[in-house]
C-alpha cells in the first residue's frame, strides 16, 4: 500500500496533508483498496465545522458505504467537484486528484493523535 511521507493519518484510514492552517483530507490507499470501485461521493457542505473524528461524508463503492470522518476539527473551505463526474479518481489517485475536502483548521487545532506514516504503515501490518 502507498503511504506517502507528506501525510498524517486518522487509525479510520484517513489522510490529512497540512499547509499552514489550512489541510487537504482524503482516504488512504488502503481504504480506497478495501472499498473497491468508487462509485459515489455524497461531499460535505461548504462551510461546515466538524470536530476531529466526527462523521462528515460518504463514500461508497459497489462493495459497501463507508462513512468519512474528518481527522481535524475545522471548517470546510472547498471540495473537490470533480468527484461528483469521476469519483473513482479516489481509486485511481486517492493521495493526488481523489481529495476529498479541504479544511481550514481550528486554530491550536490538535493533530498529536493522528499517526506518521510509520505509524500508519505498522498499523497495517507493513514494516
Amino acid at each position: 500500500m502507498n503511504v506517502p511521507t507528506d501525510s498524517l493519518y486518522a487509525t479510520s484510514h484517513e489522510w490529512l496533508r497540512r499547509d499552514g492552517d489550512t489541510a487537504v483530507v482524503g482516504i488512504t490507499d488502503h481504504a480506497q483498496h478495501e472499498l473497491t470501485d468508487v462509485v459515489y461521493v455524497e461531499l460535505p457542505a461548504v462551510g461546515t465545522h466538524v470536530s476531529a473524528g466526527q462523521q462528515i461524508c460518504v463514500v461508497e463503492s459497489v462493495k459497501a458505504a463507508s462513512d468519512i470522518y474528518s481527522p481535524a476539527a475545522g471548517t470546510v473551505e472547498a471540495v473537490n467537484e470533480s468527484l461528483s463526474n469521476s469519483p473513482e479518481l479516489i481509486n485511481t489517485d486517492p493521495h493526488g486528484d481523489g481529495w476529498i475536502f479541504k479544511l481550514r483548521l481550528d486554530a491550536g487545532a490538535d493533530l498529536a493523535h493522528l499517526k506518521t506514516p510509520e505509524e500508519y504503515s505498522a498499523q497495517l501490518g507493513q514494516s
